[in-house]
């Protein structure tokens, strides 16, 4: 059995401003910062054969805290990136309630394309092994959907700093 360690990225800059941060990279927060040092005090003695994040940079130093006590290298996989907010992205999220969707958002079927995807590529590459990964909000949600064959809007939402364990 393969463990992986989901792990919501720490507060950043634009959760605070509710802003729309899609696939940017954003920046921590000194609590987002005190989230991820929260994880890694809480699992430094889990052991880990691998950490994975997604490539935007809020998630990246999340996973190197929380990476520390483990000695590991922090590998960055894309199918671990946020939703494509397309035109939405940056904007202020309040702003968007009566907002008609562009045509340029990721939909939610591509999304949990890519969680499939992600899991399929966990189970591969670490087949039992234990795994943290650190991602985001949805994308998160998306590989929950998958791996429990439920909707996303059955999936609780993570918060900051976050841990879930799934056994695949």
């Amino acid at each position: 059995m393969t463990y992986l360690y989901l792990v919501r990225h720490g507060e950043t800059v634009d959760n605070v401003n509710q802003i729309l941060q899609g696939q940017t990279d954003g920046q921590l927060t000194p609590n987002g910062i005190l989230q991820a040092e929260k994880v890694r005090d809480n699992l430094k003695k889990s052991h880990f054969d691998a950490i994975v994040s997604s490539d935007l940079q809020r998630s990246v130093d999340t996973a190197l805290i929380i990476a520390q006590p483990h000695s590991l290298e922090v590998e960055k996989i894309q199918l671990l990136r946020e939703r494509d907010w397309g035109g939405f992205t940056g904007e202020f999220i309040p702003d968007l309630k009566d907002k008609v969707w562009p045509d340029d958002i990721e939909t939610l079927e591509h999304m949990i394309a890519r969680a499939h995807n992600f899991i399929t590529y966990i189970k591969a590459s670490y087949k039992d092994k234990h795994v943290l990964a650190v991602g985001h909000g949805i994308i998160n949600k998306a590989i929950q959907a998958v791996y429990y064959n439920k909707t996303m809007s059955e999936i609780s939402k993570m918060a900051n700093g976050e841990v879930r364990i799934l056994i695949l």
